[in-house]
């Protein structure tokens, strides 16, 4: 079934549903608009592990972050069928919004005295806006099912999430992880419940060029973040002396490798990847699955950067270390399992390229931050140099077959 064809089928004839033409759904103003409160949250992360960089705030930071991505996620999947535009759905993206702005406001606190803020305001949002749209769609609509089943799920997780925040600190991860599971496992088998069944990815097939775009937009806005915490200490930076620029241009050109093997080597082919699929459905959840680990290792990376720049010559600390190496490394296992989906293989680039990274960490203790630094982005340049050359050679053999 093909990504149109599906979209007609289950879209019926709702008021409040995007028009399928064919073409590309575009994304909306509004949607912009609300992923400015993700660009606050992402920074709020990389502060938090930033103050925290023990493995009780790499813990911490991670719960945190996959409440993040999911509120993000869950909303990205309603406006790809809904119109934003239409009054109605947007004033419930605003009021998830407002909801989302409370939440990361509250994410400093979060693990301490802010604990039923932010489990209040991210069950709002979980469960209001799947609540909403349950509620707009009636009883007949054959999207009804999958989103009652939908509100089962986050209406579990909220339980937990709202329980966890009564609880002191090492229960609430405990409580707030099986939260996360419920919201992000659940979808993979369907939302099953007792009496309502499971949903099949048919039931909710999506636009597939809109959902590409979406996650694209979402890796702008924390590659965008990693560039605004790089200005922001260098900014701060007493003396801007030559070890401060060589770190500055290590920090900026790890960024920009980060970039270049995302946009520059795959984002295009997997728009068509998704567009043309015969399940658009179940490789948009494998992008969002995949995602949630390309943007935890920015996350972990600006970390990186922010030492890199606010302390050159400091001894390498072990949990610096790790964070210097580890952040790209996870971000090039997500980017791996990415082009796995799109092109079916995974590239051998990306697992040389983890292998140096975590080949780092025993040789630390010799270096400085500044060298370290420049070692990690080194690797990342690399790997987008050799990736760069592996598309060039598949836009060649895509490009002969044509010719004959």
């Amino acid at each position: 079934m093909t990504d149109s064809s599906a979209a007609d089928t289950i879209s019926g004839h709702h008021p409040l549903l995007r028009r399928r033409d064919g073409h590309h759904a575009r994304v909306t103003f509004e949607e912009l608009f609300f992923d400015l409160v993700y660009v606050f949250a992402v920074t709020q992360l990389s502060h938090e592990l930033l103050t925290n960089l023990n493995l009780t705030g790499v813990i911490e930071t991670l719960i945190l972050w996959f409440a993040v991505w999911l509120g993000w996620q869950y909303t990205c999947w309603v406006t790809n069928w809904f119109d934003p535009e239409t009054p109605r759905i947007r004033g419930m993206i605003f009021a998830v919004m407002l909801a989302g702005l409370v939440m990361a406001s509250a994410i400093p606190g979060a693990f301490g005295e802010r604990g039923l803020v932010f489990a209040l305001a991210y069950a709002a949002i979980q469960v209001g806006r799947t609540a909403y749209i349950v509620w707009e769609l009636g009883s007949d609509h054959p999207l009804a099912a999958n989103y009652r089943r939908m509100l089962g799920w986050v209406s579990i997780a909220a339980a937990f999430w709202i329980a966890g925040a009564f609880v002191e600190h090492e229960v609430r991860m405990a409580l707030w992880a099986v939260a996360i599971a419920c919201e992000y496992v659940s979808p993979m088998f369907g939302f099953p419940l007792p009496g309502l069944g499971r949903s099949k990815t048919s039931d909710w097939t999506i636009e597939g060029g809109h959902l590409a775009e979406r996650c694209q937009l979402f890796v702008i806005v924390a590659l965008g973040e990693t560039l605004l915490a790089t200005g922001a200490t260098m900014a701060r930076a007493g003396s801007w002396d030559v070890p401060i620029l060589s770190a500055l241009l290590a920090t900026f050109l790890g960024t920009l490798a980060m970039w270049w093997l995302y946009f520059g080597t795959s984002s295009k082919d997997a728009t068509d990847a998704i567009t043309h699929s015969d399940d658009p459905g179940r490789m948009g959840a494998y992008f969002h699955y995949i995602h949630a680990i390309l943007v935890a290792g920015i996350i972990a990376t600006a970390v990186g950067n922010d030492l890199v720049l606010a302390h050159p010559h400091d001894p390498l600390k072990t949990p610096y270390a790790l964070v210097l190496s580890i952040g790209p490394a996870i971000y090039l296992l997500g980017s791996a399992v990415y082009k796995k989906a799109v092109y079916g293989v995974l590239p051998a680039s990306h697992m040389a390229g983890v292998a140096a990274l975590l080949l780092l960490i025993p040789v630390a203790s010799a270096v400085d931050l500044l060298a370290m630094g420049w070692l990690t982005t080194l690797i990342m340049l690399a790997v987008g140099f050799w990736e760069g050359r592996m598309l060039r050679k598949r836009r060649l053999s895509a490009v002969r077959p044509t010719a004959h």
